[in-house]
């Protein structure tokens, strides 16, 4: 985009965390916008949902469901807002959101740091019947006794205000909260939240690139067996395969195309681990269509990015989704339904 590659340098002379606070208040005043008309080829039903384009952003952009109308006006065909914790937090200590450059990534150490649940079930309220996908991901607060209930107080806050509720246990960055992903853990808090929701809302399951064989056959199976909707694959990584960047040391989360190949990897593992039982979502290094047409045909019903917007700037997912529907007319598909899987 020529005109993001001009204000770029000045976007990265500020400190992360600003540069993107600004964003986010920027793209609030869009929040009546319009959502630009997409190409009818790229519509698909996913968990009962009518997504227009398969391209969404991901959770950790809009924390506290500031500007989710701003972001389905840059042609994203989803919002996924949060992550929200039932009370607020501030977060962890400053620096904790770093711009590896050279490496084209981000390293996080956020902790969830949000306004909480009812403050944001309060903007969302207000924007009902404006139309556009919007999810909301929740988490537990890091001081919490009970995680699970924390969970559980989530679904029943955000329910009434969601399109679809992901449940996140896999961010490196509250302490122990990964091991939920175990598979007793996990399937106590999959019942439990399964048991909390009164409607259909679509509950989603966001896991960790970092898992043994084990642990994928694990995890597919609790799904499988307490009916989530789908599978979000995958989050931030706490490997750290080969950076050139002077912030590669930090600790955290790192996001951004080192991620890819991994990304790419678990999203095949839990295709087989479900025998494509449950929809899968890939998140993981996407900043191209030729990236999300990968994920596509490994399996992926829809695609998430965040980290990528860094780099390539707002028009990004208006981008990809007109490559999506120029490489489906190309390879001779009707609908995006099609491609999944092909590869």
């Amino acid at each position: 985009m020529p005109a993001y590659s001009l204000l770029r340098p000045l976007v990265f002379r500020l400190d992360a965390e600003r540069a993107h606070r600004l964003t986010v208040r920027a793209l609030a005043l869009q929040n009546g916008k319009a959502a630009p008309k997409q190409d009818p080829i790229l519509t698909s039903r996913v968990a009962g949902l009518d997504f227009p384009n398969p391209v969404g952003l991901a959770a950790g952009f809009d924390k506290d469901a500031a500007c989710p109308g701003g972001i389905l006006g840059l042609g994203f065909g989803f919002a996924e807002v949060g992550t929200l914790t039932p009370r607020p937090q501030a977060g962890n200590p400053r620096p904790r959101l770093f711009r590896l450059v050279e490496d084209r990534a981000v390293i996080n150490r956020m902790g969830f740091n949000n306004g909480g649940q009812a403050a944001a079930r309060a903007r969302l309220s207000a924007r009902r019947g404006r139309g556009g996908i919007v999810g909301v991901n929740i988490g537990a607060n890091k001081d919490s006794e009970d995680r699970i209930a924390d969970y559980v107080a989530g679904v029943r806050t955000m329910e009434p205000v969601a399109d679809y509720l992901t449940v996140n246990i896999s961010s490196p960055n509250t302490p122990g909260l990964r091991a939920l992903q175990s598979r007793a853990s996990l399937d106590d808090l999959l019942a439990r939240v399964v048991e909390a929701r009164t409607g259909t809302t679509p509950i989603f399951l966001k896991v960790a690139p970092d898992l043994e064989p084990a642990d994928i056959e694990d995890i597919a199976a609790v799904v499988v067996a307490r009916g989530i909707d789908a599978l979000i694959v995958a989050n931030t990584t706490i490997g750290r395969p080969a950076l050139t960047s002077r912030h590669a040391g930090e600790t955290g989360g790192l996001s951004g195309a080192p991620l890819r190949e991994l990304a790419l990897q678990r999203l095949r593992d839990f295709r087989a681990a479900t025998n494509g039982a449950v929809p899968l979502i890939a998140a993981g290094g996407i900043d191209s269509a030729d990236a999300a047409w990968a994920r596509i045909g490994a399996g992926a019903s829809l695609v998430q990015l965040y980290s990528a917007l860094v780099y390539e700037g707002p028009g990004l997912a208006q981008r990809i989704a007109t490559g999506l529907a120029e490489r489906l007319r190309a390879a001779g598909y009707a609908t995006l339904r099609e491609a999944v899987g092909t590869e």
